[in-house]
């Protein structure tokens, strides 16, 4: 609660405008009340753009917004970016609901027929799918989600992150800070102008993942790893490396199926910069200050 408190002055971050508590049979729950915003950047990708991926000029705007809202907050991936939208404070309700469309509700019962238990609610709502509707989105991104965040003086013994943007050091468990979010950059970086992620999301494992890493980064996992990759990877030992991150990104970003509006000049410099957030120490990785001042972002 604290720490959403201390961000309500940041730009891009979703503010919280109150809470309460709500008693019932399962007991008390804490309830926030969010500013409403619009859909996340991978819905909106899925909704309304049918080859997968955002335009070059909106996914640069959407990356800045999102290292700007970093430099107060860490831990997330696409999934947690939402857009924002107009401000509907003052719309009547019947505007309201024609806007966003009727709740579309499921009503719970029991397979057997018997009646629902007192911590059963009677019907569940379906979250309204805005990036349907006709209203206009704006261009700018919040960032949404707390569940993975944590204080700098008291840091978790591992994250449960997606895996496929997991940084090596939870895979490895080393210890954590904040950094593990410049490796999660890295891959959001990629996954916004490519239109997925750098690492393979199908049947991954982490002996895979990792095989994978060694391939992007083009460098050897630190000494203190040796060992327990060794016990990972076992006698499973493959001489065929795949590509590294310029040639893959290249690979995937003039694929011929979906449409390329940036230059390959734009897609080296990308390149360049997400390799800098790739590095298996977690202190050489670039901070976000330094991403955000690239020229590339300042435009």
């Amino acid at each position: 609660m604290n720490v959403l408190k201390s961000l309500d002055d940041t730009q891009h971050v979703v503010r919280m405008l109150d809470n309460f508590d709500v008693e019932g049979p399962n007991g008390l729950h804490p309830c926030l009340v969010l500013e409403m915003l619009g859909p996340s950047v991978s819905d909106l990708v899925e909704g309304r753009f049918a080859d997968g991926r955002l335009p070059g000029s909106l996914a640069r705007g959407v990356a800045r917004q999102a290292m700007m809202g970093l430099d107060s907050l860490h831990h997330f991936h696409i999934r947690n970016l939402a857009f924002a939208i107009p401000s509907m404070a003052n719309i009547p309700e019947d505007e309201f609901i024609n806007l966003l469309g009727r709740p579309d509700i499921g009503y719970v019962c029991c397979n057997d027929g018997g009646r629902l238990g007192p911590g059963i609610p009677e019907y569940i709502v379906r979250p309204a799918n805005i990036h349907s509707r006709s209203r206009p989105l704006s261009e700018t991104i919040k960032i949404v989600d707390f569940g993975g965040s944590f204080p700098q003086n008291d840091t978790p013994k591992t994250l449960h992150t997606p895996l496929v943007v997991r940084a090596p050091e939870v895979i490895f468990k080393d210890r954590l800070d904040y950094r593990v979010d410049l490796w999660s950059l890295g891959c959001m970086l990629f996954e916004l102008f490519v239109g997925q992620p750098p690492f393979d999301s199908f049947l991954i494992t982490p002996r895979i993942l990792v095989e994978q890493m060694q391939e992007m980064a083009g460098e050897a996992l630190p000494d203190r790893w040796v060992s327990l990759w060794e016990s990972m990877r076992g006698e499973d030992i493959t001489g065929n490396r795949g590509p590294g991150l310029q040639e893959w990104l290249e690979e995937m970003y003039f694929d011929g199926e979906r449409k390329e509006d940036l230059s390959r000049d734009d897609i080296v410099e990308l390149g360049r910069i997400i390799r800098k957030l790739l590095r298996f120490e977690p202190g050489a990785r670039a901070s976000v200050e330094e991403i955000l001042d690239e020229p590339w972002f300042r435009y």
